[in-house]
């Protein structure tokens, strides 16, 4: 009977073992799952994010240089003409790698926007209007302020998710440990536990000697 009992017992804590891997098992792979979530929220704050607010900056640059070079007064037309078409190609450049990027859909107009104006101010500078210049120049430098803060609210919003993920991965993990200590001192309590025997002893009949 008692190797039946150790029997049981060892087929017992054999299942809550199996049951504990299973769930270690479930755990790790929605960690590995969450992992790869934050690492493509950080791959894309930089390469989404932070290289396209550094596409910005020298587009701001190149703007505010075409400005200074339209109301500067002691240049004659052609100067001003050459040295814009200089920014304006720089700029074109920049245009191709920054539609390299992921693009969310308010960027993607807030840039048409933005390449509109560009195409004003070489229009217009063709045409020697410094003044109109200005303006669109102007109007290009406050579609690439909202840009930036599309950047911004962007680039939270990938922090957050990864915050997210982490405050996840830690729950799991502090449940795979809990489970683990629980679990495991029951199946070591099913390995160890003996069944206390309990000796009746059954009075003689008194002799008739």
């Amino acid at each position: 009977m008692n190797d039946l009992k150790k029997s049981s017992n060892k087929t017992k804590a054999a299942i809550v073992l199996l049951i504990v891997m299973v769930i270690i098992l479930i755990s790790n792979f929605i960690r590995l799952q969450n992992s790869q979530k934050a690492n493509e929220n950080i791959n894309a704050i930089y390469n989404d994010r932070l290289v396209v607010a550094h596409y910005i900056f020298q587009y701001d640059n190149e703007l505010y240089s075409i400005k200074a070079k339209a109301l500067q007064i002691e240049l004659n037309d052609l100067e001003k003409n050459a040295a814009i078409a200089s920014a304006m190609q720089r700029i074109h450049k920049i245009d191709k790698l920054y539609l390299n990027t992921f693009l969310t859909s308010k960027e993607k107009a807030s840039f048409v926007s933005f390449l509109a104006s560009c195409s004003a101010i070489e229009v217009q500078s063709r045409n020697n209007n410094w003044d109109q210049v200005t303006e669109s120049s102007n109007q290009a430098l406050k579609t690439l302020k909202l840009l930036s803060q599309i950047q911004i609210n962007e680039a939270k919003s990938k922090m957050e998710s990864s915050n997210s993920i982490h405050r996840d991965n830690t729950t799991w993990g502090e449940l795979q440990i809990a489970l683990l200590v629980v679990l495991g001192g029951f199946a070591l309590y099913l390995l160890i536990a003996k069944k206390t025997k309990i000796k009746i002893k059954i009075p003689e009949a008194p002799s008739m000697n």
